[in-house]
């Protein structure tokens, strides 16, 4: 249930990530692209022909103290709320990239904007702020898109830019409005201490967060268990995803195992 193409910043098409999901015995699978469903109806379809039910969705880029990222599904992308929400992104993205370019040049470090376009794999990708991390590499600035991430983009790093992003709350207003229903992604990346964390759950459960992603390829056993329990507290349903970028890698198409409560199905109108 978080899968992204290259709609965001993964490196597939939906179709590959289809075939990836048959080879792989998945039954239910969704495409979460970042802020995106462009992808969504493609990657519906391929999964019709290979049997395997998905529903639309997409990873909303949610900013409030930290960054929160929520997980949207089985939204209607014909919704006018969702065509207001993607142009708002967009051209929040192309602002966000403007304000980090600059950034970025007084510390010496020049990119270009089509340096950091030509790293889009489609054309119909909102830009994303990875796509200069991989620009950046690919000029010797770091020794990976994810290093220098980490060094110059991420939360209070020099170049960070929170220009054109949404709030958590923002985010399940969009994702209500549009017919669907909400998960936060990956909690155990949220770097709050335990009780901060909690009560921002508390405070998105009070919004209309409906699901928590407990079962994720990045947590511990710990962490899974402690999620569980956050979810049965809360009375929130639990999602499962592996957050699969690239074919390789520990983030495997199907990782971990995760098989949906019927409550979920039953939310999501899968039979």
């Amino acid at each position: 249930m978080h899968i992204h193409s290259y709609y965001s910043d993964g490196v597939m098409s939906p179709a590959e990530i289809a075939a990836l999901c048959m080879r792989n015995g998945l039954g239910f699978a969704v495409l979460t692209d970042h802020d995106n469903m462009n992808g969504s109806a493609q990657f519906a379809a391929e999964c019709k022909k290979a049997g395997i039910k998905c529903v639309s969705g997409m990873e909303i880029s949610a900013y409030t103290q930290v960054k929160v990222h929520i997980l949207g599904y089985g939204m209607n992308a014909a919704c006018d709320a969702y065509k207001k929400f993607l142009s708002f992104v967009c051209e929040g993205a192309v602002a966000r990239t403007a304000d980090i370019l600059s950034k970025l040049k007084k510390r010496g470090l020049a990119l270009s904007f089509e340096e950091v376009m030509r790293e889009r794999r489609c054309a119909a990708s909102p830009l994303h702020t990875m796509y200069i991390a991989r620009a950046a590499a690919r000029k010797g600035f770091a020794p990976s898109p994810g290093a220098f991430y980490i060094d110059m983009l991420a939360p209070g790093r020099p170049a960070y830019s929170d220009v054109g992003r949404p709030s958590p709350e923002h985010a399940l207003e969009v994702i209500a409005a549009c017919g669907g229903i909400s998960s936060l992604a990956h909690p155990g990346r949220i770097t709050l201490p335990a009780d901060e964390e909690y009560a921002l759950i508390e405070r998105l459960r009070s919004c209309g967060l409906a699901g928590i992603e407990a079962v994720y390829s990045g947590h511990t056993e710990e962490e899974t268990a402690y999620f569980k329990g956050v979810a049965a507290k809360l009375s929130l349903l639990v999602t499962g995803g592996s957050d699969t970028h690239y074919p390789e890698g520990s983030r495997a198409i199907g990782t971990p195992d995760f098989h949906p409560s019927a409550q979920l199905l039953s939310a999501l109108g899968i039979n």
